[in-house]
């Protein structure tokens, strides 16, 4: 299975609960309208939230007290194999549906604060 993790900063004009907002409400929907032309097999949308009581552990784990970025969230996107992906850029309603999402996408992720890797997955315990 090959998973997109995209780490989603917000666009600056946004507040984190606007963010998150539009990406349940709207951005999903979307998604989920065009998932079977893209292949994809599950979305999960991961809402990062921040907790007072959380702070403690947050510095005591980082000596230097220079915490990592912090997210808005996390878009997970899965497809069955490396060939389903790869197949995509050959398929006109795929280029479509792909960027009918990018579109969205500009309208509330910040694209330079918002990394993404691809992965494979190895399942270890099921």
């Amino acid at each position: 299975m090959i998973k997109l993790s995209f780490c989603l900063t917000r666009q600056n004009h946004l507040t984190r609960e606007e963010f998150q907002d539009y990406w349940i409400n709207n951005h999903a929907p979307l998604v989920k309208s065009v998932s079977k032309d893209l292949k994809i097999i599950k979305y999960h949308q991961i809402h990062c939230k921040d907790y007072d009581f959380l702070n403690a552990t947050r510095k005591a784990r980082v000596p230097d007290g220079k915490l990592p970025n912090e997210y808005d969230g996390i878009a997970e996107i899965y497809w069955d194999s490396w060939d389903d992906l790869k197949s995509l850029s050959d398929d006109e309603k795929a280029r479509d549906a792909g960027k009918i999402l990018l579109d969205d996408e500009a309208k509330f992720i910040n694209f330079e604060k918002s990394p993404l890797m691809f992965s494979e997955i190895n399942k270890i315990i099921k």
